[in-house]
């Protein structure tokens, strides 16, 4: 892992489009931008994880096609 100290507007780039910059410190909470493109997905880690859990959980639900075979066509 990197770590990286900054500064209020000071920024981090990654890669060639993607910058962090901070936005507000107030005692142990950071305020953030993130500046991507559209089709980078950025989530809070929490949110991304629910997510995973999610998809988790619809992957062992029962497909259509299995559906058909238990209880001919629906």
């Amino acid at each position: 892992m990197l770590i990286l100290s900054r500064k209020i507007d000071q920024k981090i780039k990654i890669g060639d489009n993607i910058t962090i910059t901070v936005i507000e410190v107030h005692g142990d909470q950071v305020k953030i931008g993130v500046e991507a493109p559209k089709n980078v997905k950025v989530f809070r880690q929490e949110v991304f994880e629910a997510i995973q859990d999610e998809n988790k959980a619809a992957s062992n639900q029962p497909s259509e096609d299995k559906l058909k075979q238990l209880f001919g066509k629906i």
